[in-house]
Parts: C-alpha cells; sequence; structure tokens
C-alpha cells in the first residue's frame, strides 16, 4: 500500500485500481476565470507568449494548482501550437482562437507539409513539462495537450473556427483523396508530438478531438477514428505504459465507437448521463467527466450533489472527475475551488449522503 501512495491518485485510476475518491482535474483550469490568468494576460496579451514562453507557461500552468491542488495539472497550450512546425503559418485571435493565414485548400499544399521535428519547433514544450514535473512531484499528474488530426485539418483548411465545417465537408465530400492525404500527415506529426511530450515529463496525454463530433457516425468511422488511432498506435509502440484519453466534443452520438481508437480513457460529456455511458461502453474502459460546467454557476448544495451524483454512477474504479469540456470563463473562481474541495472530501460526504 505505501507504495501506491507514491503514485499519484490519476496514475492509479488510469491502471483501474479502487479508489477512496476519484481525481480530479478540469478542462480549461488555467484561464479567463482566475484573476491571476487575467493580470498576467496585461503583460503578456499573445496567447502564443503566455502558452510558449516557457516561464510565463510554467507559471499559468500553475496557477490552479496552487490555488486548488488539483490531481491534474495540464501543459497550458493549444492544439495548433505544433503548426508552424509543420509549415502552416497560424496564430491565435484572443477570444477568437486560431487563425491559418494560408489555408489548406489543395494537394500541393500538402505535398509541401514538413516532418514535425519538436526538439527544433517546438523546444520550449520540454521546459514547460520539466517545470512542472519539478513543481508538482509526485503531489499532481502532468498531462500532455494534443490536437486530434480532424480537428487540426479543420483549422487548417477552414482557416478557422467554423460554426458550419462546409469548407473541410466539401473536401471530404467531394475531394477525399486530398483530405486522407492532410489526416495522415498530421497523424504523423501528432504521434511524433505526442512522443517528445511524454519523453520530456508529460505522465498522461490527452487529445483533443474538438471538432469530430460534427461529423456523422459514418464519417467519424471515415475521417476521424482511423487517424486518432494511427496517432495512438505509434504511440504505445514506443510508450505503451502511458495512458492517454481522448474527448470529443458533443459525442454522445459516437461514444460507443471512441474506444476503438485505442485510447485508454474516454471522456464523456455531460450530454450522456454517466450510468447510461459507463453501460454503453462496458465496466472495462475507463472514463473521465462529466459534468456540465454550467453546473458551476450553481449553488454550493447543487455544485455537490452533481459532484456526488456522478462518482456514484461512475463507481470507484477507472473514473476522472472533470467537467464534460472546459470551465466557463465567467465562472466564479469561488465555486471552482467548492468543486476541487467536495471532490476531494467525496469518502466523506458519501458515507453521510448514502
Amino acid at each position: 500500500m505505501a507504495l501506491s501512495s507514491q503514485i499519484p491518485l490519476l496514475l492509479r485510476a488510469a491502471r483501474g485500481e479502487a479508489l477512496d475518491r476519484p481525481p480530479v482535474w478540469m478542462m480549461r483550469q488555467a484561464g479567463r476565470y482566475m484573476k491571476a490568468y487575467r493580470d498576467l494576460r496585461e503583460k503578456y496579451p499573445s496567447f502564443r507568449e503566455r502558452s510558449e514562453i516557457p516561464e510565463v507557461a510554467i507559471e499559468v500552468s500553475l496557477q490552479p494548482w496552487k490555488a486548488f491542488q488539483p490531481d491534474g495539472v495540464i501543459l497550458f497550450s493549444d492544439i495548433v501550437t505544433p503548426l508552424p512546425g509543420l509549415g502552416i503559418d497560424m496564430d491565435i485571435a484572443e477570444g477568437k482562437g486560431p487563425i491559418i493565414h494560408s489555408p489548406i485548400r489543395t494537394a500541393e499544399q500538402v505535398e509541401n507539409l514538413r516532418e514535425l521535428n519538436p526538439e527544433e519547433s517546438l523546444p520550449f514544450i520540454k521546459t514547460i513539462l520539466q517545470g512542472l514535473r519539478q513543481e508538482v512531484g509526485n503531489q499532481s499528474t502532468v498531462l500532455g495537450f494534443v490536437g486530434a488530426p480532424w480537428t487540426l485539418a479543420a483549422y487548417a483548411v477552414e482557416g478557422k473556427g467554423s460554426k458550419t465545417y462546409s469548407v473541410i465537408k466539401h473536401m471530404a465530400f467531394s475531394d477525399p483523396t486530398i483530405l486522407h492525404q492532410l489526416l495522415g500527415k498530421l497523424a504523423d506529426a501528432i504521434a511524433t508530438y505526442v512522443r517528445y511530450q511524454i519523453d520530456c515529463g508529460a505522465q498522461v496525454v490527452q487529445m483533443f478531438d474538438s471538432w469530430a463530433g460534427q461529423l456523422s457516425p459514418q464519417d467519424y468511422d471515415t475521417f476521424a477514428l482511423p487517424y486518432q488511432k494511427r496517432v495512438f498506435d505509434q504511440v504505445k509502440q514506443t510508450h505503451p505504459d502511458t495512458p492517454l484519453i481522448i474527448l470529443v466534443s458533443g459525442s454522445a452520438g459516437v461514444l460507443e465507437r471512441m474506444p476503438k481508437c485505442g485510447a485508454d480513457i474516454v471522456t464523456v460529456d455531460w450530454a450522456v448521463d454517466m450510468a447510461e455511458a459507463r453501460e454503453r461502453l462496458g465496466k472495462h474502459v475507463k472514463v473521465q467527466g462529466n459534468i456540465d460546467p454550467g453546473v458551476l454557476f450553481g449553488s454550493k448544495e447543487f455544485i455537490r450533489e452533481r459532484i456526488l451524483d456522478t462518482i456514484r454512477k461512475a463507481g470507484n474504479r477507472g473514473h476522472i472527475l472533470n467537467l464534460g469540456h472546459g470551465i466557463l470563463p465567467t465562472t466564479p473562481e469561488e465555486n471552482a475551488a467548492f468543486f476541487f474541495e467536495t471532490a476531494k472530501q467525496v469518502d466523506q460526504l458519501l458515507a453521510v449522503h448514502a
């Protein structure tokens, strides 16, 4: 027992150990809802500065750790961060997200993409991850952060975020050859990037396929799933013991398909009841989630009730407590603090509220 207590709780959950309480962290836990982050943003107005200057990115990543002691500390980054290393020029506009200066529309552009060399194009990642590991030691788990091929392709082809995804769907449904070539190149680059993050200190890596929920199930099977799997297969060949998490926004319709990519943990969003999600996925599939970020606008009693409900439904094995998506920017900071406090006392609370 003494040995496993040296292993951070999140890693123990990822191994499927029975636990008194689930580990807890929040997506977007470093960000706009925190005053400390807003103050820092005034000093470093560009997102790329905040995420690519190592000491700033370390400070931002650690703001929630210092405030709330979550069980997971995630690299402060963006899914498009590796794109310049492939030759896709981008910027991240404040409040608007990534902007790709020359969207990819032709076979020639795909042909001209470079292989990713993270040591060369992303050297700051090593400094950040090593700094985070040093800071949190065994008290928390450091998570890496990457985008999935379909979602990165959506940004690269559309040129920015989209409500309809009409440009990439036009390519997918009228000229899929170019898109498959692009997805293949992106998958190989992301696999390289995941391996690099693990080598630099990430103990778990989460892949965000934020826009794959915009696909019909049959198109998910064609354009998203095979390329998620291509990433995870390559990572598992060299780093078989590092847990990998998959997130798809709006995933209710493709939930059963998600474990097929080879991820160890499936993030469930709040559109699915946690008990139903566990039933649909099967007990052997580990899960993360799935509290609606909007719950954090409720009363403390309401927040507590939802946490207990989710944990009861998820059971005491293979569950990481999280929101179903990122914390919303206007969330009161004291409610975020209460979320973490409650999650950490859940074993006592469940005994009282049995």
